[in-house]
């Protein structure tokens, strides 16, 4: 997972600055891992590496898995979040 970080410094000169950021999140899913040998006390996954809806997003349809028929649940969850910062420096002149 790649992180990025963002560090603003403030100026304690007294001189006005301005400074934005915003928040960028992405989640996708990533393999499945519903234990298909629950039952029987054993432990083996189907072997999915990405979840593919089987609709269009909105319908139920979109929360099954068109690869392996699972829940979007049962696949591991993977957020990317991004902060975008955008500064300009304060004004030099008085």
């Amino acid at each position: 997972m790649k992180k990025r970080q963002v560090v603003v410094k403030r100026d304690s000169s007294g001189r006005s600055s301005s400074t934005s950021s915003s928040m960028l999140r992405t989640v996708r899913y990533g393999e499945c891992q519903k234990n298909h040998a629950a039952n029987l006390g054993g432990y083996a996954v189907d072997g999915c590496r990405e979840f593919m809806a089987s609709g269009e997003e909105g319908t139920t349809e979109a929360l099954t898995c068109a690869a392996c028929g699972c829940h979007r649940n049962f696949h591991r969850r993977e957020v990317e979040t991004e902060v975008v910062c955008e500064y300009s420096p304060p004004n030099t002149y008085r």
